[in-house]
């Protein structure tokens, strides 16, 4: 493993957000690349993580950048979890919104114990209507 570089707002392709996707874990539209291309576009905030040329992470955010953000990906590759790249894409996310900003994320079960290791407090005051596809 090479030093991991961070890198805000580059463009990246909808097959690479698949790829860390899928290498990830997480549960996403990994093979509707359309659908991803539209989930790039339309995120004011992209922060990855790359080992040389190959995407190891992604945290991607929607914010109005003065009340609140959503967090609505992160994904780290597994080969590389445990390594703080989660942590640091949160604090790049947080460095890029300021003190101003709430950080909201709605997590997979499987993270539910990591999320406060990382400094989020848990909340009961939400309510979701669910996608349909």
């Amino acid at each position: 493993m090479n030093q991991i570089i961070y890198k805000e707002n580059v463009k990246i392709k909808a097959k690479e957000l698949s790829e860390v996707f899928k290498s990830s874990g997480i549960k996403r539209p990994s093979d509707d690349l359309p659908r991803l291309q539209r989930m790039i576009e339309n995120s004011n905030i992209i922060i990855t993580a790359w080992d040389a040329d190959k995407i190891v992470g992604v945290a991607r955010a929607i914010t109005d950048y003065s009340y609140c953000c959503y967090l609505s990906d992160l994904a780290v590759d597994k080969e590389y979890q445990g390594k703080g790249i989660g942590k640091e894409l949160i604090r790049l996310t947080r460095e890029h919104i300021s003190d101003e900003v709430a950080l909201i994320l709605l997590s997979a079960p499987t993270a539910m114990e990591y999320y406060p290791m990382i400094g989020f407090e848990a909340i009961d005051n939400g309510f979701k209507i669910a996608r349909k596809r």
